[in-house]
């Protein structure tokens, strides 16, 4: 059974990804109650914290129905990273994980996120001088490498665990690649199979099907699935990898009522969390997926999508269920 730090997993455990806008606490809070075993939030700028900015402030809320609940923080700077440290302890996450994968550029453009792939050595350092600074188990997420010429995952994975970090998760893909093309778990497989490694070694990219995950763990004998865009207004996926993996078969999707009831929840969670603008903006994303594939349903999105007022996307889901309550989902 893999470990981090003194965190017990099972076999072969299933991570919520930490996303931008998406894993808030009430997104969090539905897919550990559908099947997720660890949980980050979203990414946290270090530079943010120290200025108390009220949004990075925010970000640090997490309550304790979501442990293990990791918080991740990124940045380049060390002594920003320090400080942030010890303002993140006083949430008293399980967890505290470095982004050291984000491609994006206003991330990047700064030497973080994913911008730290081109210096190893101040990718080391700065875990090396975080893990030194906490009692906290320290992870990292990652990349392959900055791109295809420059992978060299093996070592510094390996570099990475010399210094104390607990467990590492690779996504497949270099940066720049950004989400484009296949993700590549073979290097993952690569840092896995070297034997000087022992800390848990999670996969990333493209684990959108139970197959896909079942792939990951039996042939590329990873330690567990770190689980992102899959996920989006879908919390049921976490369950219905582990149904497939107890079973073979495919769970039988979420019917229109339980769909709506969780989209439901999903929002008022967010406007008591956010308040009604945000909680209802940043829902929207959510909603493709919620009631994806179901036929003539543009009109009911579009009112879910373009409304500010949360009474009526509330009416909106009132009114999907009253017309497509009966509709069949397929697995």
């Amino acid at each position: 059974m893999p470990k981090i730090g003194d965190i017990e997993l099972p076999d072969f455990p299933l991570l919520l990804a930490p996303m931008e806008d998406v894993s808030d606490p009430p997104f969090r809070a539905l897919c550990k109650e559908n099947g997720a075993d660890v949980v980050y939030t979203e990414f946290i700028s270090s530079e943010g914290l120290i200025r108390d900015a009220a949004k990075s402030i925010m970000k640090l809320d997490i309550y304790e129905k979501e442990r293990p609940v990791g918080i991740q923080i990124f940045g380049a700077n060390l002594d920003s990273m320090l400080q942030s440290v010890e303002i993140v302890e006083k949430s008293n996450p399980d967890i505290i994980d470095i982004n050291f994968g984000c491609p994006v550029k206003k991330v990047v453009s700064k030497g973080a996120g994913a911008g730290i792939l081109k210096d190893v050595e101040l990718m080391v350092s700065l875990t090396k001088a975080m893990v030194e600074r906490t009692k906290l188990p320290i992870t990292v997420k990652t990349r392959l490498g900055w791109d295809e010429s420059s992978i060299k995952i093996v070592e510094v994975a390996e570099r990475l665990q010399d210094v104390g970090c607990k467990a590492i998760a690779i996504h497949g893909r270099t940066r720049a690649q950004m989400y484009k093309g296949n993700a590549d778990w073979r290097p993952i497989a690569e840092v896995k199979n070297n034997p000087r490694m022992h800390i848990p070694v999670f996969g990333n990219g493209d684990v959108d099907t139970p197959e896909a995950a079942k792939k990951m763990r039996d042939e590329y004998g990873l330690d567990g699935a770190m689980i992102g865009r899959a996920s989006i207004g879908y919390p049921w996926f976490f369950n219905e990898v582990k149904h497939y993996f107890k079973t073979g078969e495919h769970m039988a999707p979420p019917n229109m009522k339980a769909r709506v009831e969780a989209a439901r929840r999903h929002l008022q969670m967010a406007i008591d969390w956010k308040g009604e603008k945000l909680g209802v903006f940043e829902t929207r994303r959510h909603y493709t997926n919620y009631f994806k594939g179901i036929p003539n349903f543009k009109e009911y999105r579009m009112k879910m999508v373009t409304s500010d007022d949360a009474a009526d996307v509330f009416a909106a889901f009132d009114e999907v269920l009253d017309k497509f309550g009966d509709y069949e989902f397929s697995a």
